[in-house]
């Protein structure tokens, strides 16, 4: 059985995502002025609120359950003031608890939110260095364990990837963007083959995770909040039991294609393979 919802016969409507895409010059003024003097500095201070209490916490909570939960609660107050819905296909796939890697393609600001408030148990980040060097954010991201990855110097994202080996081996679930950053387009990019070397090393299942409705809500780059409906796509997890550092390739594109299939199914956004096999 499919885990996609049916949309009724070839040619129907699929779900809408973000504003109508022709809004009225007013709607669109008083869309933009509610997300720069209410939604913005509202997030702004669940960050500085939150943050700050995460870190307060870390110095006695050495299990990082507290500081989770402050992540948990930051998360949840961030979908509620987009003023979005979040619709979750798969969730029986989500287990609490269980060392697994959770390859998701990313486009917004608020795809680590949607993961946070959505993935149940503890879990660890594996996240671009920028991220870490926001005040109150990344002072949460560093005190809390997550992995800070930095492609471009090799020797630190040697580093990271085997600090990522070991808390899969020590049972920590691993949340990673394996595109190495958020899309500018909207569209799946190439997947880096570093975040399928640390699986196979762990011998952990990967789970194919698709965040469709986020880049309409809010594209990288921007501040404009458009409200619409989010949809996180769960797929089968894929076994890495018996694979070895030959078959990364492989596998990263075994798993690049379960992305794509779930993202493209539900995004607006165009999907490039049809353009390719139609030019063929």
């Amino acid at each position: 059985m499919s885990l996609l919802p049916a949309y009724g016969p070839a040619g129907a409507q699929r779900p809408e995502y973000g504003n109508k895409p022709t809004p009225s010059r007013f709607g669109n003024a008083v869309s933009w002025c509610r997300s720069i003097f209410v939604l913005g500095p509202l997030i702004c201070l669940y960050t500085i609120v939150l943050g700050a209490c995460s870190l307060l916490v870390s110095f006695a909570d050495r299990r990082g359950r507290i500081q989770h939960q402050c992540a948990r609660v930051w998360s949840w107050l961030i979908l509620k003031t987009s003023l979005s819905s979040v619709q979750v296909s798969g969730a029986e796939r989500l287990v609490c608890g269980k060392p697994r890697v959770y390859a998701a393609n990313h486009v917004s600001s608020l795809d680590i939110p949607l993961l946070y408030a959505h993935i149940p148990g503890q879990f660890r980040i594996m996240a671009k260095q920028e991220w870490f060097r926001y005040p109150f954010l990344g002072w949460h991201l560093r005190r809390s364990g997550q992995l800070a990855i930095d492609p471009s110097k090799r020797s630190t994202a040697v580093s990271s990837l085997r600090k990522a080996v070991e808390t899969l081996q020590k049972g920590m679930p691993l949340v990673i963007f394996p595109e190495g950053g958020r899309s500018r387009n909207g569209q799946i990019q190439k997947f880096m083959s570093g975040a399928f070397y640390l699986a196979i090393k762990a011998q952990a299942e990967i789970v194919p995770t698709a965040i469709a409705g986020t880049y309409e809500i809010l594209p990288p780059e921007h501040a404009h909040l458009r409200p619409g409906r989010i949809d996180l796509l769960i797929g089968e997890p894929i076994s890495t039991a018996g694979l070895g550092l030959g078959d990364i390739d492989a596998l990263s594109d075994c798993v690049q294609r379960a992305v794509e299939d779930l993202y493209y199914a539900h995004s607006r956004v165009s999907d490039p393979r049809k353009a390719a096999a139609a030019a063929n």
